[in-house]
């Protein structure tokens, strides 16, 4: 007897393939799942809109935030952060968005001052964005990373303390 697919309980699994690649909807609803977006797709429509203008010697920069940016988001998405603990998540993120804002500030002065195309023009417009974007983002991550280092720092100075305060005990 052949069951309705709505009764079938094969039919209610997703299928895998491409849905594990998909990033959950809690991720893509946080503050840092949308920013990593933003970043991603500012970064490629100023990537675009370089190559398409007479200012294509600015493309790289675009180019390689729109990949780091992609892998954050990638990275973030599938946990990969909680799963690699050797590399220090939340300063390379600060890093990249530091160096991503200065060198988008910078090509975009340059690509709006020099050149006259429109194409040029809108890159400079979505690089002035694209700064935006990424210090908001720097920000952020800069104030968790200092409540990080704050709550390292004192566990470390407790867990120091205590050694120290065994080492005298011991010497008595």
């Amino acid at each position: 007897m052949d069951l309705p697919a709505s009764e079938d309980p094969d039919a209610q699994a997703p299928p895998p393939g491409l849905r594990t690649l998909l990033p959950s909807r809690e991720f893509l609803c946080s503050r840092k799942g949308q920013l990593l977006l933003a970043e991603s797709v500012l970064s490629f429509i100023t990537f675009i809109c370089y190559i398409a203008s007479s200012a294509a010697s600015f493309m790289m920069a675009p180019l390689i935030e729109f990949l780091l940016a992609l892998f954050l988001f990638f990275a973030y998405s599938s946990k990969l952060n909680e799963k690699f603990k050797g590399i220090y998540w939340p300063l390379s993120d600060f890093l990249r968005c530091v160096t991503a804002a200065i060198i988008y500030f910078a090509i975009s002065i340059a690509a709006v001052s020099k050149y006259s195309d429109g194409a040029s023009k809108a890159a400079g417009v979505f690089g002035f964005i694209a700064t935006i974007v990424f210090a908001v983002d720097f920000y952020i991550t800069f104030n968790d990373l200092v409540m990080f280092l704050k709550q390292g720092g004192s566990e470390n100075a407790t867990e120091a303390q205590k050694s120290e305060d065994s080492r005298t005990v011991l010497t008595i």
